[in-house]
């Protein structure tokens, strides 16, 4: 409910909070890359209409583009690289989809991206079946107890039986499964999906296919005309599955859904929209409204009426025209207000929100009023770091973001030094978006830094932005470190780390100093000789 009148804006009783917050449905979708992830966050949008075109990432000679991928390297690349914050209403909900990269290499953002959903969207490709990174951000579902919902997608063609991919989601994720929908066919056999709680199939139609045919009929399964063309074969293979999931599957709970011990599973074909239709109502009745979040001060209801929210990314030059940063902030209780004043707890800062903005991609739109559970973004001048929580009352700490230790680490040196001013403003910035992590080797500047990731395609996306978004050509020097450690600020442990060969001694963007080691032998090894303890993470506290 986004209100021009802002003095109805004021009036608004617990009452009318209750019910803004409850219709908000806060979601990641997660999977193995090329699952197609980024086409059914598109149909998803397609079938709620906030978008009248999906831009398939297949359609490259169309120049139709994922409207969720809003930067030219993904547009080119064909993979989503950074998270994505989309909303949109749809039969009295308000639905904030978050579109995350499946890629490993760019995990961190993926994770952090995953604090701020209530339940997440689970992909998989019904020819693979659950791969490595499904199965590393399931499990970090599972840990925060969110439920999970599975989509098999793909069916239109040749795919893995379905009571094999049931059962090796059971095996290789450890979670119950319950098949709300199951299909008739697969490939060229497709022939659409049985409903189990309405008894009622729906028939697949190609979504490319051009025939003047007469569609097939959809409806009740005891219906001559749905089972027209179906064929008796796939009809009696349906009748035999469908028993043997009525009687040895395992059972509907929506409790146990709640808490991730069972993940409903849908069929259906994202590229064509089949399928998603029904996903999309079946998830709007079964996901969970925003939940209470853990805190320093116990556990925060969403209904609480003063603001609270904290920052989970980071974006630079979003907009090509503006070269502004916005930070996304999650709303974990109660209404924001256009201009109200917030406290930033780091800081012990006010601060005054004067121009929130409700993303879609690279569109944005200012908005009067959000809540608990929306994703809003503010412009950020440089004060804010992700992790930052954003308050009416002072005090208020969420759980810590994850850190992730970078196992990649190259020397970058700029090639033109007339553009010195803009190469240290541009690793300054993506360092603050969380895309890398700068350090400083005590020997050489700031003209050649030293960068960690986690991923070796995330070198690649450094080297384009710095290139096109601050017209810097850098030279990427690969080092052989393969870890980072850090260490106290202990002269003589310092002079040992520095004189040695097996480790670089440099200093982190807070001036904590660390040791870049070439494999975790060799880490042991210096702290045993020499009783050195590594951290895996700073340990003394950062400046504000």
């Amino acid at each position: 409910m986004y209100n021009d009148n802002l003095r109805e804006l004021k009036t608004l009783n617990q009452t009318d909070l209750k019910l803004e917050i409850n219709s908000r449905k806060t979601f990641a979708i997660i999977s193995h890359p090329d699952a197609g992830k980024t086409t059914l966050t598109e149909k998803l949008l397609l079938f709620g209409g906030a978008i009248r075109e999906a831009g398939s990432v297949k359609a490259r000679k169309t120049e139709r583009y994922a409207t969720s991928d809003w930067m030219d390297l993904e547009r080119q690349r064909g993979i989503s690289i950074t998270s994505s914050a989309l909303q949109f209403k749809y039969q009295g909900y308000v639905i904030n989809i978050l579109d995350t990269p499946g890629h490993q290499d760019f995990s961190e953002d993926t994770y952090r991206t995953l604090t701020a959903a209530d339940s997440a969207v689970m992909l998989i490709d019904a020819a693979k079946g659950v791969e490595t990174q499904t199965k590393k951000l399931f499990e970090v579902c599972r840990k925060r107890g969110i439920p999970i919902f599975t989509f098999i997608n793909k069916f239109d063609r040749n795919a893995k039986d379905p009571l094999d991919l049931m059962d090796e989601v059971e095996k290789v994720l450890g979670v119950e499964s319950y098949a709300m929908n199951w299909p008739i066919g697969m490939g060229p056999d497709f022939k659409g999906i049985y409903d189990r709680q309405t008894k009622q199939v729906e028939r697949f139609i190609e979504g490319s296919s051009k025939s003047s045919a007469k569609p097939p009929v959809s409806g009740a399964l005891s219906d001559p005309n749905v089972r027209d063309g179906i064929g008796e074969l796939l009809l009696n293979q349906l009748d035999e599955e469908i028993e043997l999931l009525d009687m040895a599957g395992n059972s509907f709970s929506r409790e146990r859904v709640d808490r991730g011990e069972v993940t409903p599973v849908f069929f259906g074909s994202a590229l064509n929209n089949f399928g998603v239709p029904n996903f999309l109502r079946s998830f709007l009745d079964l996901a969970p409204a925003p939940q209470p979040r853990s805190t320093n001060l116990g556990e925060l209801d969403p209904e609480t009426p003063s603001f609270s929210g904290y920052i989970f990314k980071i974006q630079a030059n979003m907009n090509a025209q503006h070269r502004d940063r916005i930070a996304f902030i999650r709303i974990c209780s109660g209404r924001y207000e256009r201009g109200m004043n917030v406290i930033h707890t780091r800081s012990h800062r006010r601060l005054r929100l004067a121009q929130p903005q409700q993303l879609f991609a690279q569109e944005r739109t200012i908005i009067d009023e959000a809540f608990a559970g929306d994703i809003i973004g503010v412009h950020d001048s440089g004060l804010l770091r992700i992790g930052d929580v954003l308050t009416e009352k002072d005090g208020l700490e969420f759980e810590a973001m994850p850190f992730f230790n970078p196992e990649n680490f190259a020397r970058i040196n700029i090639a033109n030094a007339l553009k010195r001013k803009q190469f240290i403003k541009g690793i300054q910035e993506l360092q603050e978006e969380g895309a890398i992590h700068v350090f400083r080797d005590l020997n050489v500047g700031v003209e050649a830094p030293i960068i960690g990731v986690v991923g070796q395609l995330q070198f690649e996306v450094l080297e384009y932005r710095l290139r096109e978004e601050y017209g810097v050509q850098v030279d990427i020097q690969h080092l052989p470190f393969e870890i980072v450690r850090w260490v106290e600020k202990d002269p003589k442990t310092i002079k040992l780390l520095t004189e040695s060969s097996m480790s670089t001694v440099v200093m982190d963007k807070d001036e904590n100093y660390a040791v870049l080691l070439l494999d975790e032998w060799k880490a042991k090894w210096l702290s045993d000789r020499y009783d050195i303890e590594f951290y895996l993470q700073p340990q003394v506290k950062t400046t504000n």
